[in-house]
C-alpha cells in the first residue's frame, strides 16, 4: 500500500466532515502517513482553495473525501421541516441564531465538486456511499489520483474492487461518524472489523484498509494479523489540538463512556457520543430526510462549535474513544506505528 500512495507508513487519517484541518491533515503526511481532509458540502472554489493550502502545508502525499450521491437526497421544496424544526427551536435561540430560511440547495452539484477535485490533483480520492462512475474513475486515473473506496460489508467491497477502486477501506460498525453503507440498510450493515477485514481480504484483490475501533498500537497490530494493509484511523486523531474539533467535542472524546448509532443529527445513521440534541430530537421523534436534517441542525451546530457548546454539537466518536490516550499529533502517529511494526 504504500508504494501504491507514495507514502512511508500504512496510516490513514479517517476524512472528517465539518472538522477537518489542513493542520492535522499535513501532520500526519509529514508523519509518513497519509493525511485526508473531508469536502462534505465543499462548493468547487473551496476544494480548490484547500487543496491549494494542503499542497502549502505538506509536500508530502494527501488525499481529499467526497460523498457519492445515493439518488434518494431530498431537495429543498420536497420535504417540509416544520416538525424538525420544532424540537430544536430553543437550541438556536440559546445560541442567539434565527431558525433559518430554506436554501436554494442543501448541497453543491456533484458533478462540479468532483471538476475541482480533478482540477486540484489530490494525490488520492476516498469516496463514500457507493462506487464511483466508470467514467469518472478514468478522469480520476488519468490525473493521477488514487482512488479509496469505502465497505461496511463483504458485497460492497466486492463491487468496489470490481468496479476499478485502488484500495477498500473496510469500515467496521465500531467507526464513529456516518454509516457509509449503501447496498442495504446501514442497520444492516453493522458487521464489526473482527469479522469484517479477514472475509473483506479473502474477497478482493485489492489493498485493503482496516478502519473502525482501531485507536492504539494493539488496535493496529490486529488488522495487521487480519490481513490489512494498513489502517484508517480516526476519533484518536480527532482528539489531537490540531482538529478542528472544539474543546468540548475532544474532551468528550477523552471521557467519553459510549457511544450510540442515531440519525438524529443528520438524518443518516452515525456513531457519536449522546448529547443534549441527540436526544431532544430523538424525543421528538421528527428528523427530516438526509440532508434536510444536515443542513438544518448544522445552522445550529456552526454556532455551537464557536460557542464551545459540546451539548449541541454532532460529537461523532467511534467505541474505541476510551482508549485514545494523547493530544499530541505525533503522539497518536508514534503509538500507532508502534503497533505495525
Amino acid at each position: 500500500m504504500e508504494s501504491l500512495l507514495g507514502i512511508a507508513h500504512p496510516i490513514v487519517l479517517a476524512p472528517f466532515g465539518g472538522v477537518s484541518s489542513v493542520a492535522l491533515t499535513a501532520a500526519v503526511s509529514d508523519a509518513g502517513g497519509l493525511g485526508s481532509y473531508g469536502l462534505y458540502g465543499y462548493a468547487p472554489d473551496r476544494i480548490r482553495d484547500t487543496v491549494a493550502a494542503l499542497r502549502a502545508a505538506t509536500a508530502r502525499p494527501i488525499a481529499v473525501n467526497l460523498w457519492l450521491p445515493r439518488g434518494d437526497e431530498v431537495r429543498p421544496g420536497e420535504v417540509g421541516l416544520a416538525d424538525a424544526i420544532a424540537p430544536i427551536r430553543s437550541f438556536f435561540d440559546e445560541l442567539g441564531v434565527p431558525v433559518p430560511e430554506l436554501p436554494e440547495a442543501f448541497l453543491p452539484d456533484f458533478e462540479d465538486q468532483l471538476d475541482a477535485v480533478v482540477a486540484a490533483r489530490p494525490d488520492a480520492l476516498s469516496v463514500v456511499f457507493g462506487v464511483p462512475a466508470g467514467d469518472h474513475l478514468e478522469r480520476l486515473h488519468a490525473a493521477g489520483i488514487r482512488v479509496l473506496g469505502t465497505a461496511t460489508t463483504v458485497d460492497e467491497a466486492r463491487a468496489l474492487a470490481a468496479g476499478g477502486v485502488d484500495a477498500v477501506v473496510a469500515t467496521g460498525a465500531e467507526a464513529g461518524g456516518h454509516r457509509v453503507s449503501w447496498l442495504r440498510p446501514a442497520e444492516e450493515s453493522l458487521i464489526g472489523g473482527l469479522a469484517l477485514i479477514p472475509q473483506v481480504v479473502d474477497a478482493v484483490g485489492v489493498p485493503v484498509i482496516a478502519a473502525g475501533g482501531i485507536a492504539d498500537r494493539r488496535g493496529v497490530a490486529a488488522a495487521r494479523a487480519l490481513g490489512a494493509s494498513g489502517v484508517q484511523v480516526g476519533t484518536a486523531f480527532l482528539r489531537t489540538t490540531l482538529s478542528a474539533a472544539p474543546p468540548s467535542h475532544r474532551a468528550a472524546i477523552a471521557t467519553a463512556d459510549a457511544t450510540v448509532l442515531t440519525r438524529a443529527m443528520s438524518g443518516r445513521l452515525a456513531r457519536g457520543i449522546p448529547n443534549r440534541a441527540v436526544r431532544a430530537i430523538e424525543a421528538a421523534d421528527a428528523i427530516a430526510p438526509f440532508p434536510a436534517q444536515n443542513w438544518l441542525t448544522g445552522r445550529f451546530r456552526a454556532a455551537a462549535a464557536v460557542q464551545d457548546r459540546g451539548d449541541l454539537l454532532s460529537l461523532w466518536a467511534g467505541q474505541a474513544a476510551r482508549l485514545t490516550r494523547h493530544d499530541d499529533v505525533d503522539a497518536v502517529f508514534a503509538e500507532l506505528l508502534a503497533g505495525w511494526r
